[in-house]
C-alpha cells in the first residue's frame, strides 16, 4: 500500500496531477507535492508550510512599532527637558557669586546675584519624608480594610470616595490648609512645644502655625488617596489559593494577611509609595500657601518657617529678572534630578524582587 489510495490516471479521474503525486510520494520518503505545486507557483508544503505566510505589515507589527516609538519618545522628552533646563540655567549659575549647592539664601535679582539651593532642597526632602511617614501607615491600613475586612457594599463606596480625593486640585488643599487646618495644627504645635520641647524638633519659642508640620500634614492628605488606591488594587490581586492555603494551615485572618497578602503585594506597595513621594516632591501651590517661606535649614517642625523648590518657584517667578529666572530654572533642574533619582531607585527596588517579576509576567 502507498501513501494514497489507488486511482485512475485518466484525465476524468484526476489526470497527470494524480499520477505525479503517486510518483513523487513513492521515492525517497519525501512528502507528496500538491497538484498546484507542479508548475512552480508556490513552494512545497512541509512543516509549517501549510499555514499562510506572515504578512509584511500586520496589526501586530504596527502596534509593536507604535509601542517602541512611544517608549523612545519618553526618553527623548526627558533628554530634551534636561537640555532645556541646563541651557537656561548655565548663564545664571555663571553669574552667581556664591556656591549654588551650599548657599542657603536666595538673592538672584541683586546686582551681584547670590543664591543657593541648600535650604530649598532640604525643605523639599524634609516635608516629603514627613508626609510619607504620616500617610503610608494610614493608607496601608485603609487599603487592607477595604480589600479584606469591609463588606463589599461598604468597600466600594469608600474606595470611590478615596479615589475622588486624588482629583481635588492642590490649590484647594492649600487654601484649606492655610485658612482652616492651620488653627488646629497651631494648637497642636503649642501642645507639643509645652510637653516635648526637650526634643529639638518640637522646641523653640514660636510663632507657630505656617510651619513644616502644617505643610507636611497637608502633603500627607494629598498623598493618601494615591497610595491607598494603588495598594488596595495590589492587595486585591493576591491569588485566592495563597490566602486559602494560609487559612487551611490554621492561620488567623491577620496572620494570613501578614504571611500571604503583604509579601505578595510588597513590590506594588513600594511602587505606590514612590509614586506618592514623586507627588510630594513636586507639589507647589499647597506648600506655597502653608509654609512660612523662610530660607534656613532647621529640623524644627512647629516653628514658622520652611520652604521648598517648587514653592519658591511659584512665589518668586513673577518678580524675577533674567538672572532670577535662570536661577529658578536651575533650582528646577535640581528638583528634576531628585525626582529622577527617586524614580530610578524605585524601579531598582522593584526589579530586584523576583515575585514582582513573576506576578507581572
Amino acid at each position: 500500500m502507498g501513501d494514497y489510495p489507488s486511482r485512475s490516471a485518466s484525465t476524468e479521474a484526476g489526470g497527470s496531477s494524480v499520477t505525479a503525486r503517486h510518483a513523487r510520494s513513492a521515492g525517497g520518503g519525501l512528502s507528496p507535492i500538491p497538484p498546484d505545486d507542479l508548475d512552480g507557483s508556490r513552494p512545497p508544503l512541509g512543516g509549517g508550510g501549510a499555514l499562510p505566510r506572515k504578512a509584511r505589515f500586520s496589526m501586530e507589527t504596527g502596534f509593536r512599532a507604535l509601542s517602541t516609538s512611544a517608549g523612545a519618545m519618553v526618553l527623548v522628552i526627558i533628554v530634551a527637558i534636561a537640555i532645556f533646563l541646563i541651557s537656561k540655567a548655565v548663564p545664571a549659575l555663571q553669574a552667581n557669586t556664591e556656591n549654588f549647592l551650599t548657599y542657603k539664601a536666595w538673592f538672584p535679582n541683586d546686582a551681584e546675584p547670590k543664591f543657593g539651593i541648600a535650604a530649598l532642597a532640604f525643605g523639599t526632602v524634609l516635608t516629603s519624608i514627613i508626609a510619607l511617614i504620616v500617610a503610608v501607615p494610614i493608607a496601608l491600613g485603609i487599603a487592607l480594610f477595604l480589600s479584606h475586612y469591609a463588606p463589599k457594599r461598604l468597600a466600594n463606596p469608600l474606595g470611590f470616595i478615596i479615589d475622588l480625593l486624588a482629583a481635588v486640585p492642590s490649590v484647594v488643599f492649600g487654601l484649606w490648609g492655610r485658612d482652616v487646618f492651620r488653627v488646629p495644627v497651631q494648637d497642636f504645635s503649642v501642645w507639643l512645644n509645652k510637653y516635648f520641647s526637650w526634643l529639638p524638633i518640637f522646641g523653640g519659642d514660636g510663632p507657630f502655625g505656617r510651619s513644616i508640620l502644617l505643610g507636611s500634614l497637608v502633603l500627607a492628605i494629598m498623598v493618601l488617596p494615591i497610595v491607598t488606591s494603588l495598594s488596595r488594587e495590589v492587595f486585591q490581586q493576591t491569588p485566592l489559593m495563597n490566602e486559602e492555603a494560609a487559612l487551611a494551615l490554621g492561620a488567623t485572618k491577620w496572620e494570613m494577611i501578614r504571611t500571604a497578602v503583604v509579601p505578595y503585594g510588597k513590590p506594588g506597595v513600594i511602587a505606590a509609595v514612590m509614586l506618592g513621594l514623586g507627588r510630594a516632591l513636586g507639589e507647589t501651590i499647597a506648600l506655597a500657601l502653608t509654609l512660612g517661606i523662610v530660607f534656613n535649614i532647621s529640623f524644627n517642625l512647629i516653628e514658622s518657617g520652611g520652604n521648598s523648590i517648587a514653592a519658591n518657584i511659584a512665589n518668586t517667578f513673577g518678580e524675577a529678572n533674567a538672572t532670577g529666572r535662570g536661577a529658578l530654572i536651575a533650582s528646577g533642574l535640581v528638583l528634576f534630578a531628585i525626582t529622577l533619582v527617586v524614580n530610578m531607585a524605585a524601579r531598582a527596588i522593584i526589579y530586584r524582587r523576583r515575585e514582582f517579576r513573576d506576578s507581572a509576567a
